[in-house]
């Protein structure tokens, strides 16, 4: 799994406007990171933009768990799989449109 493939992932995902309204940084360690912004229509998701409201920490195997429905988005959290930076209820709110 590439971080392009994330990215091409993700646009497919939400769209033109997901309705997040805000900037959400995906955290893959020493493999990448991919960044959601949502500010903005239509969302953009690359790999730079601007400064995250939320930042979520995970390895790109438990990301890929989480988006095809094996792996909970509580869950991972619970059991240090996700670790999330900033505005919580950002990271909520997101596992609803991904899901």
């Amino acid at each position: 799994m590439t971080i392009q493939t994330i990215i091409d992932g993700l646009k497919e995902k939400i769209g033109e406007d997901c309705g997040l309204g805000s900037v959400v940084k995906f955290d893959f360690g020493d493999q990448g990171s991919v960044i959601l912004d949502a500010t903005q229509v239509p969302n953009t998701v690359s790999t730079e933009g601007a400064d995250p409201d939320c930042t979520m920490i995970i390895s790109i195997e438990n990301f890929m768990a989480m988006a095809e429905g094996s792996l909970d988005g509580v869950a991972a959290f619970m059991t240090g799989r996700l670790k999330i930076e900033g505005e919580m209820g950002i990271a909520m709110k997101l596992s609803a449109i991904l899901t």
